[in-house]
């Protein structure tokens, strides 16, 4: 089993039916969204859990040593995740699932949602978990490893909800590799809820005010 990583935890209230793992940016850490907890008003009890990823260098960042799930490389002109480092944060991020399971909240009560490469990563490892989970929420982001996505989808999770947003102004991830993802989820048929921001890459009001009414309803 991997080691578990640290994480931030906010309880919502005192009786948890429910949870949400969620994945920080490049670069950030797990107190990145944990302000945000307080605007989203659900009628229920939720236990946050927000990892800090591992200190890695990241190759487009000039090898720097950052909080980052995976490595990412200029190819051709274009950004390249590298994949052994998707898998070995998704290891960590099931880590993260099972002992929420293990502390009482079933896999149908857990959502996973990131922002940037955290997006990423709840897409990459919600796609192929093998208990059916609530749902997926992947702000600002990329679809990893994306020609593998059809043959190492979980059967269980082939129509697990996803809220995919994006930004119009996203200067770091352009809006046409998110477009693309929408289009590969919707072809591969998951019920994929798509919404677009006149934002940068970061996070707005009508956003929260969506995914909060998106929450309502896969964890009703």
């Amino acid at each position: 089993m991997a080691t578990l990583l640290e994480t931030i935890e906010i309880e919502s209230s005192p009786s948890t039916t429910a949870s949400i793992v969620w994945m920080h940016g490049l670069g950030a850490d797990g107190h990145d969204f944990t302000p945000i907890v307080p605007e989203i008003r659900l009628p229920f009890g939720v236990r946050y859990v927000f990892p800090h990823a591992p200190m890695r260098p990241v190759t487009i960042n000039g090898g720097a040593v950052m909080r980052a799930w995976y490595d990412v490389r200029g190819i051709g002109g274009e950004r390249r995740e590298d994949g052994d480092g998707v898998r070995a944060s998704q290891a960590k991020i099931e880590a993260l699932v099972a002992r929420e399971r293990e502390r009482g909240v079933p896999a149908n009560r857990i959502v996973l949602a990131g922002f940037s490469q955290g997006g990423a990563m709840a897409l990459h490892t919600g796609l192929r978990h093998g208990q059916r989970l609530a749902g997926i929420m992947a702000l600002s982001c990329t679809l990893p490893l994306v020609a593998t996505v059809a043959a190492e989808a979980a059967p269980d999770n082939r129509d697990v909800p996803i809220f995919l947003v994006h930004g119009i102004h996203d200067p770091l991830i352009p809006m046409a590799r998110a477009e693309h993802a929408r289009k590969v989820l919707t072809e591969l048929g998951y019920p994929v809820e798509w919404h677009e921001y006149e934002m940068p890459h970061s996070v707005c009001p009508q956003e929260i005010h969506d995914l909060t009414a998106w929450l309502a309803r896969v964890l009703a």
